[in-house]
């Protein structure tokens, strides 16, 4: 009877060692899991591929940070920012000076801003006058720029967009609008999308976001390439912005200096972006 009793007692000892031990096991991923840290960022659909990029890279040797990367527009991020929605807004325009209070604000690439043609566009360079002239509608006929007849289709983007906003401080002018029935898209894609469709489109996209679906025009006789972006040369291009509320802190800091670094540079220039110094 005895020895019944002690076997008894073993089994029991057992069953709460083993459970301790599971305890302690799910305390420890749960402790893993609440030790995750979460990095929103929102804004120009022109600086998310970047973003993404940079962000792929920095949770492969950081896996207990997770970023997520959002579109919507400059506007979007500016005001994601200010709001502490976002713990980082993206910008490809230039922030107004009642928009900058109480952000800290990176310039941390340059892009240049392409003026896209469909591939089977005879045209090959167009002088910055002819392009406000085919945007403002002051021209509307292929023909007149030393391509085939064929009326020009403007493909333009949504206001809020940092793209236009550039677009329309380097090119346009504020007597010189783009045209009001141009066609209107929502982010870059979409406009080059637009543009690969139709053998008249014209639009103005990204470099970063530049594929063989379209045909890039040289600019008053300067093709676009990181070097003529990093040089000057290319006249159409524009600053890529990370924005925080405040000072960054924590792991948005530790995230902004890994964009600053130089494997950060690396990712920059591969997304056919050049790098800007801290």
């Amino acid at each position: 009877m005895g020895e019944v009793i002690k076997m008894d007692t073993k089994y029991i000892i057992g069953i709460i060692i083993a459970i301790v031990i599971i305890a302690g096991a799910i305390f420890l991923i749960g402790g893993e899991e609440s030790e995750t840290t979460n990095i929103d960022i929102v804004g120009s659909t022109s600086v998310q591929p970047v973003a993404e990029g940079l962000s792929e890279e920095y949770m492969q040797s950081h896996p207990q940070v997770r970023i997520n990367v959002q579109g919507g527009g400059s506007s979007v991020g500016i005001k994601s920012a200010q709001d502490g929605i976002a713990d980082i807004g993206t910008s490809s325009k230039e922030l107004d000076e009642n928009e900058q209070e109480g952000l800290t604000i990176y310039g941390f690439a340059k892009d240049g801003i392409v003026v896209a043609v469909n591939n089977e566009n005879q045209i090959s360079d167009l002088t910055v006058d002819q392009i406000q002239a085919i945007f403002s509608g002051e021209i509307t006929n292929w023909g007149e720029v030393g391509g085939s007849d064929g009326t020009i289709n403007v493909v333009t983007r949504e206001d809020g967009s940092g793209t236009l906003d550039a677009f329309n401080d380097i090119v346009m002018d504020a007597e010189t609008k783009i045209k009001a029935d141009a066609i209107v898209q929502s982010s870059t894609e979409a406009v080059k999308q637009s543009v690969a469709q139709d053998p008249n489109g014209i639009g103005f996209i990204s470099y970063a976001s530049m594929s063989d679906d379209v045909k890039a025009l040289a600019v008053n006789g300067v093709e676009i390439s990181e070097d003529t972006i990093a040089d000057g040369s290319y006249l159409l291009q524009r600053p890529f912005f990370f924005i925080i509320k405040g000072q960054a802190q924590g792991a948005v800091k530790e995230f902004i200096d890994f964009v600053f670094s130089s494997e950060g540079a690396e990712i920059i220039k591969s997304e056919n972006l050049v790098p800007v110094e801290q």
